[in-house]
């Protein structure tokens, strides 16, 4: 698999196919090379246009400890994608969400020329019941869960694991269709990556600090990322 630069972004795509973009959220604490792997891979198996990476202001469901402020996370993630066609945002903090039911509505109304697939690691399963209205997540966009090692589908016990099993739907199946309509879900399975964000902030406690001088624009929105103190405020989930 090749990298490419992304094309130019378009909030419309007026008499062409509607452009198929997928969702990473997550900390990005910080962004690794195991995101854009897996991104690229999940762009491949399901035809996608691009990818964009919803770098979260925080998360309910994870530790405020240890979390790096927002723009060095922000940072991290631009340099992981460089040179492939994934966009970095933090779009969250303009659309004034802090769910990921209420960031994909948003998102769907507003871009409402794209086609949104949510992608997400099988351990997510474990505790996908404890999002915000999880059933709404389900019937808004069709999931891709990219398998993880000790989270295989057939072994997940968890209420939206239970759920999803009725609306799996194959890779190649899902690429072909002429239009997107949930619930659908879709298992994609890779060699495993054994890097972490966890990993890295073992190694090099202070990483963030790299990032400090950095001076980005949000590849969505074009606003600037310049708030490097930790935000309070909860993030997707």
């Amino acid at each position: 698999m090749t990298d490419r630069p992304p094309p130019p972004f378009h909030a419309s795509t007026t008499g062409r196919r509607r452009r198929r973009v997928g969702l990473l959220g997550g900390s990005f604490n910080p962004a690794h090379g195991g995101h854009r792997r897996i991104s690229l891979f999940a762009m491949d198996a399901l035809g996608l246009d691009e990818v964009w990476w919803l770098v979260s202001p925080g998360n309910p469901l994870k530790p405020k400890e240890g979390m790096a402020p927002l723009a060095a996370r922000y940072a991290s993630a631009v340099a992981q994608a460089r040179r492939a066609p994934i966009r970095v945002t933090a779009i969250e903090r303009e659309l004034g969400t802090r769910y990921t039911v209420d960031t994909i509505a948003a998102l769907q109304n507003r871009f409402s020329a794209h086609e949104f697939v949510w992608l997400m690691g099988s351990d997510n399963l474990v505790t996908f019941h404890k999002w915000r209205a999880w059933r709404r997540i389900v019937w808004s966009v069709p999931i891709a869960v990219i398998a993880r090692p000790g989270y295989e589908m057939a072994t997940v016990a968890s209420p939206a694991a239970a759920m999803l099993r009725r609306f799996r739907v194959d890779p190649a199946q899902l690429r072909k269709r002429g239009e997107w309509s949930a619930p659908i879900l879709v298992t994609l399975r890779f060699d495993p990556d054994a890097r972490s964000a966890t990993a890295i902030r073992a190694g090099a406690p202070d990483w963030a600090a790299d990032y400090r001088d950095a001076a980005l624009r949000d590849q969505i929105t074009h606003r600037p990322i310049i708030d490097f103190s930790t935000d309070p405020e909860p993030g997707s989930a």
